[in-house]
């Protein structure tokens, strides 16, 4: 396999993204452990995580404007207070209110693929859509380890969402080049 050279800028943007996927499954993590065992951190992690979308949003303005970086900042922060709301949902044995949550959490991800397919030409809203699909079933599995007390395949699940995350800030990243040549040569 041929080495593939980037230039500064590129990579860059690429440790930028991956540090952003990195700090939105670590702070998911870290809130659904707070909700499953009400942990006192609960409220602060919990903003921490949902800063995440804003930060997100500061690095996509420049490149896409303001309106398009708000709106992926409003579908991911709903990403993140329905899995709230399905791990809330779960821990009480409330079924019904699970599998509705997890209906509208896939088809915020499906919403988000859609949008990311539109406004790139590089990206894909189908593999969007499949990336996204696998990083709701790990950490919908990795919430049910700790409710299940599997505390060790919380952590293999982790190691798994967390190598996904790599990806789609690569695939992001590998996008925004080639769509904004110029910024990234």
């Amino acid at each position: 396999m041929m080495a593939q050279q980037i230039s500064m800028a590129e990579a860059e943007l690429r440790n930028h993204l991956r540090m952003l996927w990195e700090q939105h499954v670590f702070w998911t993590r870290l809130t659904i452990s707070g909700i499953v065992f009400d942990l006192p951190d609960i409220t602060v992690t919990t903003n921490r995580l949902l800063r995440n979308p804003k930060d997100f949003e500061q690095l996509l303005a420049p490149l896409y404007g303001p309106a398009i970086a708000s709106r992926f900042s409003t579908l991911f922060t709903e990403h993140l207070v329905i899995a709230a709301q399905l791990v809330k949902a779960a821990k009480a044995g409330d079924t019904t209110a699970a599998a509705e949550a997890e209906k509208k959490w896939y088809a915020n991800a499906d919403q988000i693929a859609a949008f990311l397919g539109s406004i790139n030409p590089y990206w894909s809203a189908k593999d969007w859509q499949t990336m996204l699909h696998a990083h709701l079933k790990m950490t919908k599995d990795e919430a049910v380890a700790f409710l299940s007390k599997k505390y060790a395949d919380s952590v293999t699940i982790f190691d798994q969402i967390e190598q996904q995350a790599l990806v789609m800030a690569d695939v992001m990243a590998y996008g925004i080049a080639r769509q904004f040549p110029a910024q990234f040569p």
